[in-house]
């Protein structure tokens, strides 16, 4: 094992809702249960990185875990801060900043929609008073658009949901864990046609940590360390057509999904078709079906065909969302990233149970796409 950068510990606090738990005692949970997977201590870590929306600064997490000296960095890049941290941490440890790092996440939002102001992104007032600030309708204009330009029909958007809630009703861990039929989803209330009540994740509660250090000392603390083959963060071009944009630009980009791909593929030295198992992110159904072509793992308009196939299901070819993804976890904004890759480490360990992939994965993937317009891309190896 070359002397790069290794996850040694993985920890979680189950998604949902939890009454009477703060979101910051979510995280102090996920980040003691991946120090133990690590046989470490929180007096062990020389570094840490960590996000939350909308339950306080993740730094406090010192007050519950202990207050040790050691740098504490706050990430805030939405959907994307779990990647964006990892990113963080695995840099840190990379350059030799610390030997032990974490990277957390955690968040307890309130029910309902998020409602975030126009200004604070940069907006006009009026692109709140159109609707467009309410991120479901910018998911559905989107994916509208893309399905009249690659021939996609709403059979797609439902065999996505199917899917995801068959895969969280084999999850403990995650909050909807009853499997949902075709006809319920397709024919549940319409929201922001083409989407539908049963296509959208959910803002939710939950915590995620991740332990890492140098890879030629992993095996002190883990006996199936898992390599982190590439680890890179990307904002958007102009061009790019991403949530809060106000309008489309007379020439168009690639979006961030598009260059974080390929560039997490560079250094991995590998390319899509070698990918055993994979995270994409699932704020709804079309954003799945997007994120499978912006990642490289097929070509636009083909995801309909491979989710007929059942190309995405765990004993597929390309096994997507095995814990179920957002759409059946929910979605706290500061633990979602890292939940991926923690369902990714599970899979590389054979540690899944009934969600296990069949045939030793070795290779794995997790995607993050967050406002307004940042997406992180991870590849790990097992050993």
């Amino acid at each position: 094992m070359t002397d790069d950068v290794a996850i040694i510990g993985i920890g979680l606090h189950a998604f949902g809702r939890t009454p009477g738990v703060s979101g910051r005692e979510q995280g102090a949970v996920a980040v003691r249960a991946a120090l133990k997977d690590a046989g470490l201590r929180w007096d062990d870590v020389g570094i840490a990185y960590g996000g939350s929306q909308d339950a306080g600064n993740a730094d406090a997490l010192c007050n519950d875990l202990g207050l040790t000296g050691a740098p504490f960095v706050n990430v805030a890049n939405g959907c994307a801060t779990g990647g964006s941290a990892l990113a963080s941490v695995v840099a840190a440890v990379r350059s030799g900043v610390a030997e032990i790092g974490v990277a957390v996440g955690f968040d307890k939002h309130p029910r309902g929609a998020f409602n975030p102001r126009p200004r604070d992104w940069g907006l006009e007032d009026w692109y709140g008073h159109t609707g467009l600030m309410l991120t479901t309708q910018f998911f559905a204009l989107k994916i509208r658009r893309y399905m009249h330009e690659h021939g996609i029909s709403e059979d797609a958007l439902v065999r996505v949901a199917q899917r995801a809630y068959a895969n969280g009703a084999l999850n403990p861990e995650a909050w909807r864990r009853s499997g949902m039929s075709y006809e319920e989803i397709a024919n549940s209330a319409p929201l922001n046609p083409p989407l539908r009540q049963f296509m959208f994740c959910s803002p939710a509660e939950g915590g995620a940590a991740l332990v890492l250090c140098r890879a030629s000392v992993a095996r002190r603390y883990q006996a199936r360390p898992i390599l982190v083959r590439a680890a890179v963060v990307r904002t958007r071009h102009h061009g790019s057509f991403e949530v809060f944009s106000p309008s489309l630009a007379a020439l168009s980009a690639p979006s961030p999904t598009v260059t974080a791909s390929r560039a997490a593929f560079e250094a991995a030295g590998v390319g899509p078709g070698d990918i055993d198992v994979l995270q994409l992110q699932d704020t709804d159904s079309g954003s799945e079906i997007i994120h499978m072509a912006e990642n490289g793992f097929c070509e636009h308009g083909e995801q309909e065909h491979l989710l007929r196939q059942g190309d995405t299901l765990i004993g597929g070819r390309l096994p997507v969302n095995t814990d179920g993804g957002c759409i059946a976890n929910g979605e706290p904004v500061g633990a979602s990233g890292l939940r991926q890759v923690v369902e990714v480490c599970v899979q590389l360990r054979g540690q899944a149970g009934a969600r296990q992939v069949p045939g030793q994965p070795r290779l794995g993937y997790t995607h993050v796409y967050g406002a307004p317009g940042v997406s992180g891309v991870t590849i790990l190896e097992a050993p």
